[in-house]
């Protein structure tokens, strides 16, 4: 454990603190983290996981990964394996394996002791049915007409459910609790239905599959979890969690405890809606690079140091907030800085000819692969006659502090020599086709006698030899900083009651991905997917996947600099 983490503390460590004083649970601690496989991991998901993992470590506990899979139309196991990796790659390890689906048996025999104690009935409302009765958070519910049912008579229609024999959501068992209470989730929640559909574990063995809110808290108090950590949104649940865990008999009683969810602006984050997104094509899949997910952030050429100091900054607390994206980006921006190698990449191309230099020569030029650090080495650029700049390094009516290159001007090509426009040719329309400029050989950085000082300095490749690009250029996915709705507590999870989701896709910014094709210098062809530069100038840039030999893809991770800077 590391000494960072035993002085910290939050609230969540503080309760913690108390029940241990109190000698609760033999003085053990164990969390666990658990997801559903109905999708990818988003950044949402990692402040749970993070505060799952860091709390087992800070007590010398364990963390365990339990798979909730208890609705079956959803999950599938590539989301389980891309889960594992995902947890994986942040550095963090559980110490055992867990799935709903292995206490299905365990499950179903609470179920049948409650009809046997008369705390569960077999109800033929339609959802539509259940819901109105259910009432609303100013007027009671009212009970269901099946609700006087005997034990004898609900076994009976429970096993028949179990047997395969009624329709799909013609009946479901429900917990009788109590249709007055001011909680609304205790009024008499659905803990099993029918569903006909494979489980990507159990096959076809079920047919009836229990509720969220029943098999999580059985599964918690079965698998020894001390402390069941989760978003606010379960709070209200909390005394369903605890009904379920004392009328199932539970001596070892896990502890609820809530904390803030994070809402980012710019970011949705609910699974429906991200699927949505997936399902219906407004991006490439779930590791698409705008996507808020840890896939996509992987691809895009996010870091896991980037990704954990954030959630770090963000902290725990007890109140919901909506924190600034850019806090991300600043946090990623902050570990490329320190990382990622430096190149020479021009994303919009304008031809310069040095009419000095001889047709046919090459020449090798050092740069550093990061300035502040010399155990990084360096890489050597070719120097031909023809190169590639920048268009906006070059201004044909340039103002009086504009640096760069101009007509009769001087700059810097970066690790090399310092060139004077003497000419330049335009397109039909107006815009510069060629720069023509000569080469001062007196200039070249590093040679002797070489210390003439210009203002500008500007990056440049070899328009002879270079790697072609294509770049992709991202912007956040949606236009306003309105944080999505809380989530239903059931929205991750069996969504049986959820309500639509609402039409978010009018935010969708039209411009989150620009698509450019520019050139790079040769060090970049050695580039695997996933490896990050700092494209000198221009950003902090990702190989990506998509790359082939004839065209290499980089994705911007994040632009160079930024004015946000963190309170």
């Amino acid at each position: 454990m590391t000494e960072d983490v035993k002085e910290k503390s939050n609230f969540i460590w503080e309760a913690i603190k108390a029940d241990l004083a109190e000698g609760k649970n033999g003085g053990r601690v164990q969390t666990r983290f658990p997801p559903e496989p109905n999708g990818y991991l988003h950044i949402g998901h990692v402040k749970a996981l993070a505060v799952d993992f860091t709390t087992a470590e800070r007590f010398g506990g364990i963390c365990n990964l339990r798979f909730d899979d208890t609705n079956p139309t959803k999950e599938k196991e590539e989301f389980v394996e891309a889960i594992k990796d995902d947890i994986h790659w942040l550095g963090f390890e559980y110490a055992n394996v867990y799935y709903a689906s292995e206490q299905y048996d365990q499950i179903y025999e609470f179920a049948l002791d409650l009809i046997r104690r008369g705390l569960a009935y077999v109800d033929d409302l339609s959802k539509e049915e259940i819901r109105e009765y259910r009432g609303t958070l100013t007027k009671p519910g009212k009970n269901s007409p099946y609700r006087d049912r005997t034990p004898e008579e609900n076994m009976e229609l429970f096993l028949r459910m179990k047997n395969g024999e009624f329709p799909e959501g013609s009946r479901v068992l429900r917990a009788k609790i109590d249709m007055a209470s001011p909680n609304i989730n205790l009024r008499d929640p659905t803990i099993y239905r029918i569903k006909y559909c494979t489980h990507h574990r159990t096959g076809d063995k079920w047919c009836i599959y229990p509720m969220y809110d029943f098999a999580h808290p059985i599964g918690d108090a079965l698998e020894g979890v001390t402390h069941s950590l989760c978003s606010l949104e379960y709070e209200i649940h909390r005394p369903l969690y605890d009904w379920v865990v004392n009328v199932c008999g539970f001596e070892q009683k896990p502890r609820q405890i809530e904390f803030a969810r994070l809402n980012l602006t710019n970011t949705v984050m609910s699974k429906r809606f991200l699927r949505r997104l997936v399902e219906e094509h407004y991006v490439s899949g779930w590791d698409d690079p705008r996507m808020p997910t840890l896939a996509g952030m992987r691809r895009r050429g996010y870091t896991s140091a980037a990704v954990r100091d954030f959630i770090d900054r963000v902290g725990v607390a007890k109140a919901d907030s909506v924190v600034d994206l850019r806090l991300l980006e600043y946090c990623v921006r902050n570990d490329l800085n320190e990382v990622a190698p430096r190149a020479m990449a021009v994303l919009d191309p304008l031809k310069v000819v040095l009419t000095n230099y001889p047709e046919g020569k090459t020449e090798q030029c050092v740069i550093e692969n990061h300035p502040k650090k010399p155990e990084m080495g360096t890489h050597t650029v070719p120097f031909t006659r023809e190169l590639y700049i920048e268009r906006e390094d070059f201004m044909v009516e340039a103002p009086k502090k504009y640096f760069r290159l101009k007509p009769e001007g001087e700059v810097r090509l970066k690790g090399a020599y310092i060139i004077k426009c003497e000419g330049y040719d335009l397109n039909e329309d107006g815009s510069v086709a060629c720069v023509y400029a000569s080469v001062d050989f007196s200039s070249k950085s590093g040679s002797e006698g070489a210390d003439r000082k210009v203002k500008g300095t500007i990056h440049w490749v070899s328009a002879t030899e270079n790697v072609p690009f294509e770049g992709r250029l991202y912007d956040v996915l949606m236009l306003d900083d309105e944080p999505e709705a809380p989530a239903e507590a059931s929205e991750e999870a069996d969504e049986e009651e959820a309500a639509p989701a609402k039409d978010f896709t009018s935010r969708l910014n039209p411009d989150s991905l620009k698509v450019i094709h520019g050139f790079a210098e040769p060090y970049l062809g050695q580039a695997k997917p996933g490896d990050s530069f700092q494209f000198l100038r221009m950003g902090y840039f990702c190989k990506d996947k998509d790359s082939a030999d004839s065209m290499a893809v980089f994705n911007r991770v994040v632009p160079l600099k930024d004015s946000y800077k963190p309170e």
